[in-house]
């Protein structure tokens, strides 16, 4: 009998932005691996009926982007500890039977694209400050307390979303208001902003860094500007800065593993053809 090819789709609405079958294409090509990752735009009425379907079609997995990470998650025949931690899934790997697994990476992207730049980061170093409690910071909570982080200050423009999560996630995530930001900062080893602020058509994170230790890395999700204003301010600052464009980039990496069968590299020559 010949060997299927397999197929990987993406999915979400809008989808037609998204970078993901570039990079995977980009890894597909360089293995020499006969599959395909195709781009599907699904609405949310139709999402399960969607997945239900695709096993049958050949395919092996499928990326899940907005609005759609709860409803994976949710209809997973089982599902890792920190999908359901975070309450969302952004990678599925289909069962024979027509199930499937549901896992998210999202916070394994944001830590491993810190480690590609600074390999010495840790968790464990100090305080993390996370800006924004939306569905990016679940991820990144999750992921900063798996690496072994005792302290966490959470700061949301809207305190109670921001109580809601650190009651969620334990005594080790402790909230202020977000005027509270300079004493927040006085004592942050890690600063991260999960929120849209300083994204291209929003209005900047307009915060000032001088209570920060130029000791202290700064981390952005948005990447669009690549650097964005928060960024240049922690430059400015001598601060170690690492911009959001990896996170997608390491996110993507388990998925493929396990859909594919090879590890694939994030390599600079990736990362310039998706930028360009």
């Amino acid at each position: 009998m010949a060997h299927k090819i397999p197929l990987v789709a993406v999915i979400g609405s809008p989808v037609a932005h998204s970078k993901s079958p570039m990079l995977h294409g980009h890894w597909l090509k360089s293995y020499e691996i006969a599959g395909f990752y195709i781009p599907i735009d699904v609405s949310p009425e139709n999402f399960h009926e969607v997945v239900q379907t695709l096993p049958k079609m050949g395919f092996v997995g499928a990326n899940v982007t907005i609005p759609h990470k709860e409803a994976a998650l949710k209809f997973a025949s089982n599902a890792t500890a920190r999908a359901r931690k975070v309450g969302a899934a952004n990678t599925l790997i289909f069962d024979q039977d027509g199930g499937y697994s549901a896992d998210n990476t999202d916070g394994v992207g944001f830590v491993n694209n810190i480690k590609e730049h600074i390999p010495t980061w840790s968790a464990k170093q100090g305080t993390t400050v996370v800006l924004g409690a939306g569905g990016a910071a679940r991820g990144i909570l999750a992921a900063v307390l798996e690496e072994g982080s005792e302290d966490i200050i959470l700061l949301n423009r809207t305190r109670s979303r921001a109580e809601d999560l650190a009651q969620e996630f334990g005594p080790s995530v402790r909230v202020k208001d977000w005027e509270e930001i300079p004493s927040a900062l006085q004592h942050a080893a890690t600063v991260v902003n999960t929120t849209s602020l300083g994204m291209v058509g929003n209005p900047e994170l307009d915060i000032d860094l001088t209570p920060l230790s130029r000791d202290a890395v700064v981390t952005d999700i948005v990447y669009t500007p690549l650097r964005t204003g928060l960024l240049k301010a922690a430059e400015d600052r001598g601060c170690r800065t690492v911009d959001g464009f990896g996170m997608l980039l390491h996110q993507a990496v388990p998925g493929f593993e396990r859909w594919f069968g090879i590890r694939p590299q994030v390599t600079a020559e990736l990362r310039e053809l998706l930028l360009s």
